[in-house]
């Protein structure tokens, strides 16, 4: 029974909120307001207060938290084992680009194989998602970067990506076959939020030529930069896996940079000590599908 508390303390953090937890969970509030009770009662400390309008941990709730994810997680490996890994759920954190633009299609063939397995995708940041995984709350995860070394964690280079400066066909460096970075200064740039790890690259390497970006507007998602290209308002930074449409219909021109040499990798990591079942030895291979 304390694991079902556990789980709903964990969906309460995750969702700042009683009312979506229990919309989440399938229970009525009343009843995730019995459950984090008997879960402070159990461990004798107050976990959750209100801050605004939603719901975040005390000290002794963020204590518990990883403890908890790591609990459940334990649990969905053991019923993984003893079910020869065909039910149960599968965590996979990813950031956002690649949870829109890599994994739909492979999640498709691969849920056709397994529909036993309860597949949940966690959007977060590189740092999020590797925490994520460490802490077992997430079973694999998806980053973007510069290839990730760890101690504790396998990763796998799924697939290299160039990195693309994005503008509008009519821009007057439209038809530039590559682009130096001298040719930035000045241009408005439509960047991701300043956790992406690509944009941090764009911003050192102009940093370090010497231009002070001019950075017009930030977008928490890609679609929300494509369209801002679209509509001239300024000059984006993208992965090729991110507008492979937009370039066949030629509505927007990705132009390379001159001289780029630091490699970008579709990365999937998971911890080293990972027991794979053959449903979780599958899910490897179809994300290394190209």
């Amino acid at each position: 029974m304390e694991l079902t508390y556990l789980r709903t303390f964990c969906e309460v953090v995750t969702c700042g909120s009683y009312t979506r937890a229990a919309e989440n969970l399938g229970y009525a509030q009343s009843s995730i307001t019995a459950q984090i009770a008997k879960l402070e009662e159990v461990y004798g400390a107050i976990l959750l207060e209100r801050v605004g309008r939603g719901m975040m941990p005390t000290f002794a709730g963020k204590s518990l938290l990883p403890y908890a994810r790591q609990m459940l997680a334990l649990n969905e490996e053991v019923k993984g084992i003893i079910s020869g890994g065909n039910k149960g759920i599968l965590a996979i954190g990813a950031i956002e680009s690649l949870a829109a633009y890599y994994l739909p299609h492979r999640l498709h063939h691969y849920r056709d194989r397994y529909p036993g397995i309860q597949l949940r995708v966690q959007p977060g940041s590189e740092v999020e998602i590797i925490t994520a995984v460490k802490e077992k709350s997430a079973d694999f995860g998806l980053i973007f970067d510069t290839p990730y070394v760890s101690e504790e964690l396998v990763s796998l280079a799924l697939r290299q990506e160039q990195l693309f400066i994005i503008t509008h066909p009519e821009h007057p460096l439209a038809l530039q076959p590559e682009l130096s970075l001298s040719q930035l200064a000045g241009e408005p740039l439509i960047l991701t939020e300043d956790t992406c790890t690509y944009r941090q690259y764009l911003l050192h390497e102009l940093k370090q030529s010497g231009i002070s970006p001019r950075i017009d507007m930030e977008f928490g998602n890609l679609e929300g930069i494509k369209q801002a290209v679209k509509h001239q308002w300024g000059t984006a930074f993208l992965p090729g896996y991110a507008i492979e449409e937009e370039r066949r219909q030629g509505s927007i021109r990705a132009i390379p940079i001159a001289g780029a040499e630091q490699r970008f990798y579709i990365q999937l990591i998971y911890r080293k000590d990972r027991f794979l079942p053959p449903a979780y030895s599958d899910f490897i291979k179809q994300m290394q599908v190209q």
